[in-house]
Parts: structure tokens; C-alpha cells; sequence
């Protein structure tokens, strides 16, 4: 059944209305938490750079684009699993939609890239070329 304003409480006076809800997003968030373009903060997003996890779903994203959150192996708990994916999220790195009971992950490459042009490639290549130095062996010692 139809609500009806029987009190007549929101009345013909456009300032005692509620507020109208604001357009939705081509593709709507699946929490409110994940931030708008304009208030993604770099501070936000290299702090959530920092941590090798992070990093490493940040990677994946980007080669092979979205994915279940389940389908990410990640070496750690299924709880701190959510929990670096939150910590991504409000940082504005990615984007989480639900379908069902499944929630997606993507990167938010388009969002970023106008933010900040350039920061995803110059991060993504950066920490290829210190995981690319992390596996090289030491050098081995000089033999007399």
C-alpha cells in the first residue's frame, strides 16, 4: 500500500520536504563506506599501498581486473582477508558490488587515473621493481 502524508507534515513548502535522493552511480557501492572520486585522498591511498597484502590484491586487480573475494588466495584468515579488502576500499583503491550473497572487487583504475593521473602505473611498476630486487640473490661472495 501507498504511504500517504495524511497530517499534510511535508506540505507544499520545499524546505520541509526530505531531501531527494541523490542519483545512483552506474554501478552503485555495496557499502556506503567506499568513497566518492573527489574525496579519495592520496595520504589514504599510499598508506593503504603500504602493506605488502594490500599490495598484492591491488596487483591482481589490475592484471586480471574483478574478482570474488573468495577467488583472491590471499595467505591470511578469511576475517583479516575482509578486513585488508576494507581498508582498500575506504581508501578509494577499490570498488565492491554484491550480486547475491557474492561480493565483487575491482580497482578503481578509472576513478584513480582521474584523481590522480598516473599514480596506479608509477605504484603497480614501483613495486614490481622491488619484489623483481627482493627475489634477486645477494651477491655471492668472492672466492680468492
Amino acid at each position: 500500500m501507498p504511504r500517504t502524508d495524511p497530517a499534510g507534515a511535508l506540505g507544499a513548502d520545499p524546505a520541509s520536504r526530505p531531501p531527494a535522493a541523490e542519483p545512483a552511480a552506474t554501478s552503485a557501492p555495496a557499502d556506503p563506506d567506499q568513497p566518492e572520486t573527489a574525496r579519495i585522498r592520496l595520504g589514504d591511498l599510499l598508506q593503504a599501498f603500504s602493506d605488502p597484502l594490500r599490495r598484492r590484491i591491488v596487483h591482481r586487480l589490475a592484471t586480471e581486473g574483478e574478482a570474488g573475494c573468495g577467488d583472491i588466495e590471499l595467505p591470511v584468515s578469511r576475517a583479516t582477508g575482509s578486513y585488508h579488502f576494507r581498508i582498500l576500499r575506504t581508501a578509494g583503491w577499490t570498488h565492491t558490488r554484491r550480486s547475491g550473497r557474492e561480493r565483487y572487487v575491482s580497482l578503481r583504475r578509472a576513478d584513480l587515473e582521474e584523481r590522480f593521473p598516473g599514480l596506479v602505473e608509477a605504484l603497480l611498476r614501483a613495486d614490481a621493481a622491488e619484489r623483481d630486487a627482493a627475489a634477486e640473490p645477494a651477491g655471492a661472495p668472492e672466492s680468492a
